[in-house]
């Protein structure tokens, strides 16, 4: 168990975490990394933070497990429901007006899968809703994350109780999942259209391919002002012309981009990659 981390140390982690995450953490947040690495650090059987520092430089399993510790994967299902909503009511109905094209919608940062699952529903639901405007494999979504160990339950598909009921209505859930014995799994009509990788954010973009929509929401938060321009400036080249990226509520490109015209919507805003 660790009780304080030094100076010197807690430096040192910041640079790591910068250089392999390009998460940026505060001057004064030990309390944080304390709080999310102590149960990792004794379970590793480890006794000290700098001997983790150590053992990180060479032990590729503990990094992986220590990003793990450290990345944020709070997420449920339709969260803050409005980027769902306009996926359904706006961005469809505006793509599908192209005829003869597959849709694809990247999920980045996607933890769990919560997200890019309830943008599979939606599309289910604009397709239930307007039959014979779009085939069913017309839309791919593809999921991606740091971390191996949540795109692993988020492959898998299958939430037990808490999860499964974070932000899930019950008619919802009743038409999209089957209970197991492990908890509920996703319906095979929704998991066809969503593929999972893994990709740091600051790794390149190309072997993805093209997208119409990018969500990448609560993330540019974590990150410097020189990473958030490279990541919206990537992110732009990797969108199809007119392609649209959605970011979390709180979150904006301005001062980090020129390349997107704002969109209003009800209550919210999205951006569209201009011509």
């Amino acid at each position: 168990m660790i009780d304080t981390i030094t100076t010197a140390d807690y430096q040192s982690f910041r640079k790591f975490l910068e250089d392999a995450s390009g998460i940026v953490l505060g001057d004064n947040k030990q309390y944080l990394v304390t709080s999310r690495l102590t149960k990792f650090i004794s379970d590793s059987e480890i006794d000290s933070f700098g001997t983790l520092m150590k053992r990180m430089k060479t032990d590729n399993k503990l990094r992986n497990r220590m990003m793990d510790a450290m990345t944020t994967n709070e997420t449920s299902w339709f969260r803050d429901v409005y980027p769902f909503d306009i996926l359904k009511e706006k961005l469809l109905p505006e793509l599908v007006k192209t005829p003869s094209r597959t849709i694809r919608i990247w999920s980045a940062a996607c933890s769990t899968g919560q997200e890019p699952y309830s943008l599979s529903m939606m599309v289910q639901e604009y397709l239930q809703s307007k039959p014979g405007n779009l085939s069913t494999d017309t839309v791919q979504i593809i999921g991606t994350d740091i971390s191996p160990s949540v795109l692993s339950i988020a492959k898998s598909g299958v939430y037990e109780g808490v999860a499964v009921s974070r932000g899930l209505p019950k008619e919802r859930k009743s038409r999209f999942f089957r209970e197991v014995n492990d908890g509920w799994e996703v319906s095979a009509d929704i998991k066809k259209r969503v593929n999972f990788r893994e990709l740091n954010l600051m790794q390149k973009y190309t072997l993805l391919g093209r997208f119409d929509i990018i969500y990448c929401r609560n993330v540019l938060i974590y990150f410097s002002t020189e990473l958030k321009r490279d990541i919206l400036s990537r992110m732009a080249q990797s969108l199809n012309p007119g392609g649209f990226l959605v970011l979390g509520g709180s979150e904006s490109i301005t001062n980090y981009s020129d390349e997107f015209n704002l969109i209003r919507w009800r209550n919210g805003v999205i951006y569209q990659l201009k011509p």
